[in-house]
């Protein structure tokens, strides 16, 4: 029978395997890409990489995420880890809305989902002995610096940021940059030299912001209102992480450990706005060696195939089902228990690990 899983290894990363098998104490860093209902998809290994397999090789780790990737990887480190991620995957399942809204009404939502989800242990994701958790958001910039929460005004700046990226990436730089919030015990050291076209710039997590931080890293234009002025954090207006880092394509190789990346396809794209541009597709090599101590972990084909409208759930659903809510929330249910088998797939992987069936970069 096909594997519900799909693996690819940097170059690193497969050596290290093929010589000393993999251990848990290998694991140094998980990345979660944005991504939205797509992320439902990885609740399996979530459960199984938080609440059995890491647990047994107590170690400093970094969590690190965009948009629902920086929700995921927030219950990853609360005391109950499981329980955190069936929070996440029912909330986020269950969300319904009228056939008319607007940003405001959705902002309130995904607000009280978030609410429902930490249910009063964000101080716990805080305090956690292992676990440093990052959440990756998108600071306007130039017009959109200026825009002021004015529709027409976001709307232009976005246009051009859009316009600049389909040249190049330094020219999304001038219209938005990459802003972490982070665990106040880590110094974030890999990610402080400058690496790409958005120098980064650092926010402490706190109980004060937290929940501002993770709202902004999953709002995305035009969908949710921008949220402004985060505590503690430089003045302006917040996004989606994901318009910049989608899929997080940051300098892992700075790591002397493994990277173990769970996500929803077998490539990284850089930003969101790249999805139509395979070109700027990562790829490991001599002049980009971000992904040589990476394993990435995907559904297979067979698995998507297998799932309801051969496809994994996004945000497209929406609209496809329209008001038949339960028929939506039905398949996404579905597929987040399915998810379970891609858990079960990996651990035996884990277990006996074949780098010969895994692909590369």
């Amino acid at each position: 029978m096909d594997s519900p899983i799909t693996i690819r290894l940097g170059s690193r990363a497969r050596r290290r395997i093929a010589a000393d098998g993999l251990r848990a104490a290998d694991i140094a860093i998980i990345p979660a890409a944005a991504g939205g209902p797509k992320g439902l998809i990885l609740n399996g290994i979530d459960q199984w990489l938080f609440g059995d397999w890491l647990p047994s090789a107590p170690r400093e780790r970094r969590l690190i995420g965009a948009s629902i990737g920086a929700w995921r990887m927030a219950v990853s480190a609360l005391a109950d880890p499981v329980a955190g991620h069936k929070r996440l995957a029912h909330h986020y399942a269950h969300q319904t809305y009228p056939a008319k809204v607007d940003a405001a009404y959705v902002t309130r939502t995904v607000r009280g989902l978030l609410d429902e989800v930490l249910d009063g242990h964000a101080g716990e994701m805080l305090a956690h002995p292992h676990y440093r958790v990052t959440a990756i958001t998108a600071r306007g910039t130039g017009p959109l610096a200026a825009a002021g929460g004015v529709r027409w005004r976001e709307m232009t700046g976005f246009l051009l940021a859009a316009a600049g990226n389909a040249v190049s990436r330094e020219r999304l730089a001038g219209a938005m940059e990459r802003v972490l919030f982070h665990d106040a015990r880590d110094p974030s050291a890999w990610l402080r030299e400058r690496f790409d076209a958005f120098p980064p710039r650092f926010a402490t997590l706190t109980e004060a912001n937290l929940r501002d931080a993770l709202l902004a890293s999953g709002s995305i234009p035009f969908v949710l209102q921008a949220v402004h002025d985060i505590a503690g954090a430089p003045p302006g207006a917040y996004w989606d992480g994901g318009l910049i880092d989608y899929h997080l394509h940051l300098p892992y190789q700075r790591d002397p450990d493994l990277v173990l990346y769970p996500h929803f396809t077998d490539h990284i794209v850089p930003g969101w706005l790249d999805k139509s541009l395979p070109w700027r597709r990562a790829r490991e090599s001599a002049s980009d060696p971000a992904l040589e101590n990476v394993m990435l972990v995907s559904p297979s084909p067979s698995f998507i195939a297998r799932l309801p409208n051969r496809k994994l759930p996004d945000r497209s659903d929406f609209k496809h089902y329209g008001q038949d809510h339960a028929a939506r929330i039905r398949d996404w249910t579905y597929a987040i228990g399915e998810s379970e088998r891609m858990a079960e797939a990996l651990a035996r992987w884990v277990e006996q690990p074949d780098v010969k069936v895994a692909g590369e970069f």
